[in-house]
C-alpha cells in the first residue's frame, strides 16, 4: 500500500478578492508560455474571457460565472427589487449565451438568480452579502465535489497504470483537483505511481498546453501525444484506462465534451480499455433526454486555419468545420463517476437515482 505523501502545486485558476472587490482569473490563453492574471471587471470583458477560453472548464466557467455576476449585481443602481431581478436577469441572459453547451454556467446563473430573487426585498448591502456568499458557495463546494470525484477515480487505479486523458479536466477547469485530472493529481500526492497521455487535443490545443503543464508542474509522469496516436497507445498496452471530463451529461449517459472525446472512446473499446466519464452531478441535465439534444458550439474556422500559424495552413477559402465539441455515446461509457460514486449502465436509472 503506498503511503507516501507529497505536497502538490495546485493551479488557481479564479480569485476574488473581496477587499478590493476584484475578480481576477488566470488567462488560459497565454499558457503554458505565460501565467499570467487578468482582471474582469465590465460584462463586455467577461462574456470576452468566455467566449475566447481566457477561462474554461464546464465547473470553472459556471464559478467564474457566478462571480461575475455578483460583481454585475454590485453596479445596478436602483432600490426597486424588480428593476433590479430585470437587469440582474438581462446579465445573466449574456453571460450564459458566451458559451451554450456547458451545462454548468446555466446551472450556476440559475443558482445566483434563485438568490437574487429570494433577498430582492432586503437592504441591497443584504442582497448583495448573499449573491457574494452564494458565489462562494458555488465555488467551496466544486473543490469539495473535485475531491470526492478524485477519490472515486483513484479507487479504480492501481500502482504502474497507464492512463489517457483527452483535453483538460484539471484544476484549471474546474477548482483545485479537477475531475479526470483530479486521480493523477491525488496520486502523486499519495506517492502512487501512474503514467498518464494527455492528447494535445487539436484545434485549441487545450491538453498539450494545459494538461500536460498541470501534471507536469504536479511531478505526474505525463507523456504529451497527438491526438491521431491514441490508437497507437493503446495497442502497445500501454493504456488500461481512459478518464475524460464532460461538459453536459444527457439523462440517458450520452456525454457532451472536447471534441475528439468519442473517437477515444471508440478506440477503447475496441481495445477492450474501461472509458470513464468524471463530472459532478450539476453537469448532469436530467431534462435533456440524450445526446442529441446537446446543442453543440460552433466556433471560428480560423482556429484551424491560422491560430497557432505563422502563415495560414490552409487557402482563405477552404470551409472548415470545427465543432467544439462531440457526444460519446452512453454505450462506449465504463463508468460516469461523480462526487456521490460511480454510475453503471443503465444510466438512465442510476444517473436519476443520484437526484432521488
Amino acid at each position: 500500500m503506498v503511503t507516501d505523501v507529497k505536497a502538490v502545486t495546485h493551479v488557481r485558476n479564479i480569485r476574488y478578492d473581496k477587499a478590493a472587490e476584484a475578480l481576477y482569473i488566470i488567462d488560459q490563453s497565454l499558457l503554458p508560455n505565460e501565467e499570467r492574471e487578468i482582471r474582469l471587471q465590465t460584462l463586455a470583458e467577461m462574456v470576452e474571457a468566455i467566449q475566447t477560453l481566457r477561462v474554461r472548464g464546464a465547473p470553472a466557467i459556471g464559478i467564474c460565472a457566478a462571480y461575475c455576476l455578483y460583481l454585475l449585481a454590485r453596479s445596478i443602481e436602483t432600490d426597486d427589487p424588480a428593476a433590479f431581478l430585470t437587469q440582474l436577469q438581462e446579465y445573466s441572459a449574456r453571460l450564459e449565451a458566451s458559451r451554450p453547451t456547458a451545462v454548468n454556467l446555466a446551472w450556476a446563473l440559475r443558482e445566483m438568480e434563485k438568490t437574487a430573487a429570494t433577498y430582492a426585498g432586503n437592504c441591497r448591502s443584504a442582497l448583495l452579502d448573499a449573491l457574494y456568499q452564494k458565489a462562494i458557495s458555488i465555488h467551496d463546494d466544486d473543490i469539495a465535489k473535485c475531491l470526492a470525484i478524485s477519490e472515486y477515480g483513484l479507487s479504480l487505479l492501481k500502482d504502474g497504470d497507464g492512463v489517457l486523458t483527452h483535453c483538460n479536466a484539471g484544476p484549471l477547469a474546474t477548482s483545485r483537483y479537477g475531475t479526470a485530472q483530479g486521480p493523477f493529481l491525488l496520486a502523486a500526492e499519495r506517492g502512487m505511481r501512474l503514467r498518464v497521455f494527455a492528447d494535445e487535443t487539436r484545434p485549441l490545443l487545450q491538453g498539450a498546453r494545459l494538461t500536460s503543464y498541470e501534471l507536469h508542474r504536479a511531478g505526474v509522469d505525463v507523456t504529451l501525444i497527438c491526438d491521431n496516436m491514441a490508437s497507437m497507445v493503446m495497442k502497445n498496452g500501454w493504456i488500461q484506462a481512459c478518464f475524460v471530463g464532460c461538459d453536459r451529461i444527457a439523462a440517458n449517459g450520452d456525454t457532451a465534451n472536447k471534441i475528439g472525446t468519442s473517437g477515444v472512446a471508440i478506440l477503447a473499446k475496441h481495445y477492450g480499455i474501461p472509458f470513464y466519464v468524471l463530472g459532478p452531478t450539476s453537469t448532469i441535465d436530467m431534462s435533456c433526454p440524450d445526446g442529441a439534444h446537446i446543442p453543440i458550439e460552433l466556433r471560428d474556422p480560423e482556429e484551424i486555419k491560422t491560430l497557432w500559424y505563422e502563415k495560414p495552413m490552409a487557402l482563405s477559402g477552404v470551409k472548415c468545420y470545427n465543432p467544439s465539441f462531440d457526444v460519446t455515446d452512453h454505450d462506449l461509457i465504463a463508468g460516469i463517476i461523480t462526487e456521490k460514486g460511480i454510475c453503471r449502465a443503465p444510466y438512465q436509472k442510476t444517473l436519476a437515482s443520484l437526484f432521488q
